[in-house]
């Protein structure tokens, strides 16, 4: 058996980005995970390389592991937050392309698509570690239940139901996505009541009961609890003084979708992602935490 060529082990990287990203919610710590499948790769010999049959599923295999151990101990960590966890935020492509300060080898962009929207992360976050690598694998990545067994340690039958929970829990959180230029024009309208301060032309384009959540991870302002109902939200976004400040809010694509960003002196400070439903926006999350937004930073 030949040795496993360098750039095969490597092109693996963005699958393995990808992965590790729907299952944290973190690029940070996806980078994290993805560096540590390879030095653990690199630290076999030669010899105990080349005894691996499939190099890409061992990678991935090893990734996912990494990630569930990251996600079993994800409750405690949650606990010192400050405030509410949002997952992170990521740019379109070019944008991406543009803020990565140490490559722009696009194996390390993570492939927007309705895996990655905030509301799909949100209820991804909400699920228990098996459940969330089961349906990830699974229904997304389209491995094989007797693989998913090996990697979360249970049966394939005990991880097809893992994923059906899982699938439950998304179906029940979800409805019927609205079309992408109903969403932006939304997007659009909000930020032009929001710029107006008109609190009544906010209300009617929000759900009554809609959430805002806001995450500053004890770093930067934001409230530390959400904020709900149509009219308490309208009030809240009215009240903030963004505009006072001097800020400028522009549109941009969140995690494939229409979102907004507020920026100052050429830095984005806040990243604001929407969920529509029904013609009305149905949910807010606005990541300021900085330690989040570095792909936005040109």
């Amino acid at each position: 058996m030949s040795e496993p060529g360098l750039s095969a082990i490597m092109s693996e990287r963005r699958q393995l980005i990808n992965l590790a990203y729907r299952l944290l919610g973190s690029l940070a710590d996806a980078e994290d995970v993805v560096q540590e499948t390879y030095a653990r790769w690199y630290a076999m010999t030669p010899d105990e390389q080349r005894a691996i049959e499939n190099p890409a599923a061992w990678l991935t295999k090893v990734a996912s592991r990494i990630c569930l151990d990251q996600l079993r101990s994800a409750r405690a960590r949650r606990e010192r937050y400050v405030g509410e966890w949002i997952p992170e935020p990521l740019p379109e492509t070019a944008e991406w392309q543009a803020g990565q300060t140490g490559s722009t080898d696009p194996a390390d962009r993570v492939t927007l698509d309705e895996s990655v929207n905030m509301a799909f992360l949100v209820v991804l976050d909400a699920m228990t570690p098996a459940e969330r690598v089961a349906f990830i694998l699974h229904d997304v990545f389209r491995y094989p239940f007797p693989e998913v067994a090996e990697i979360v340690g249970r049966t394939p039958a005990a991880c097809r139901q893992l994923a059906s929970s899982a699938r439950r829990r998304i179906r029940d959180a979800g409805h019927p996505a609205a079309p992408s230029a109903r969403r932006a024009e939304l997007v659009r309208e909000f930020k032009a009541a929001w710029e107006a301060t008109d609190i009544a032309a906010l209300v009617t384009l929000l759900d009554p009961e809609v959430t805002a959540v806001a995450d500053g991870g004890g770093i930067v302002a934001a409230s530390l609890a959400p904020v709900h109902g149509g009219a308490d939200v309208a009030q809240y976004f009215a009240d903030l003084p963004v505009f006072r400040l001097g800020r400028t809010l522009l549109e941009r694509t969140v995690n494939g979708q229409p979102g907004l960003v507020i920026q100052f002196d050429g830095v984005i400070e806040t990243v604001i992602a929407f969920d529509v439903a029904d013609d009305r926006i149905t949910n807010i999350w606005a990541i300021r935490n900085p330690e989040k937004l570095s792909p936005w930073q040109s």
